[in-house]
């Protein structure tokens, strides 16, 4: 199965610390590009999240943000003197700068982050809720692109059940239109009264025939209908495989407009290339 690079998923958390919460956006992108989002006190995961990102997903911009509300209730603040202490000797040096310095105010210190702190936490036991719940959330994100990859690929099987009944039509109406095309060519000799060579004529009929032969162009629609079919049912990271398909597909069609000597397969060339951009569209968002 195809997988969108298209989806949402949000799960948070209460811990044994504060709450935790995560939110993981991907939209489609050329490679795999991760941007996060992580508290101070969690900087240390982003290795791990980068990691697991890497092994669960192929292609796609990925959001991921994470949120922790500490549960600070009851719990004695504590000052880090080291830290309050390199702020003030810091602060006295750039006084000593001013010819009148403004006096320092304690409570610009304790606002310095790292200054005032909470109890202790286990950093080892956040960190491990934060993974496990990541864990979850990038289960749930994968299942949306999951979701919206099946979608994707109904859509274009879809227009390859039309893209396969117009080259069918199509490959019936040939021999129709090659003999209609002969006759306006007889009538017109006949309009003009002019005395035609049975050879000539018969070598003219040849020469329009190989310039109006469309089956090379209609096997090979065939072919990558039921090749873009194959990707579509093997899954796995297609989205390139069935970018090339489309291009392709769109050659082929280009190739038809141009032999077009009908306006029924005028119209069928333009039929195929509106099918076939309607599905590049989509291809667009598979990963």
């Amino acid at each position: 199965m195809v997988h969108s690079m298209t989806a949402f998923a949000r799960v948070e958390r209460a811990g044994s610390q504060g709450t935790l919460a995560w939110e993981l956006r991907s939209v489609n992108h050329r490679y795999l590009e991760p941007h996060l989002r992580l508290p101070e006190a969690l900087r240390d995961l982003e290795g791990a999240v980068r990691e697991g990102l890497r092994q669960g997903l192929s292609r796609g911009k990925v959001e991921c943000t994470l949120r922790l509300s500490e549960d600070n209730a009851g719990k004695p603040l504590q000052v880090d003197r080291e830290r309050a202490a390199q702020l003030v000797a810091a602060a006295e040096t750039v006084a000593s700068l001013i010819k009148q310095p403004a006096p320092l105010n304690p409570l610009e210190v304790l606002a310095w982050p790292g200054v005032l702190v909470a109890d202790a936490t286990d950093p080892q036991a956040l960190n491990a809720e934060a993974i496990a719940l990541f864990d979850e959330a990038l289960a749930e994100l994968k299942a949306g692109r999951q979701r919206e990859g099946a979608e994707l690929a109904r859509l274009i099987n879809e227009r390859l059940d039309s893209m396969a009944s117009e080259v069918t039509t199509l490959r019936a109406l040939v021999p129709q239109m090659l003999a209609a095309q002969r006759q306006k060519v007889l009538d017109r000799f006949s309009d003009m009264q002019a005395e035609l060579d049975p050879q000539r004529l018969e070598q003219e009929m040849v020469l329009l025939a190989q310039k109006s032969d469309v089956a090379e162009e209609l096997d090979r629609l065939s072919t990558h209908v039921t090749e873009v079919r194959r990707v579509l049912k093997s899954g796995g990271a297609a989205g390139r495989r069935l970018d090339f398909l489309m291009q392709e597909l769109n050659r082929e069609a280009n190739t038809l407009g141009s032999k077009a000597f009908d306006p029924r397969s005028t119209q069928a060339a333009v039929n195929l290339k509106v099918l076939i951009e309607q599905m590049r569209e989509q291809v667009q968002n598979i990963e």
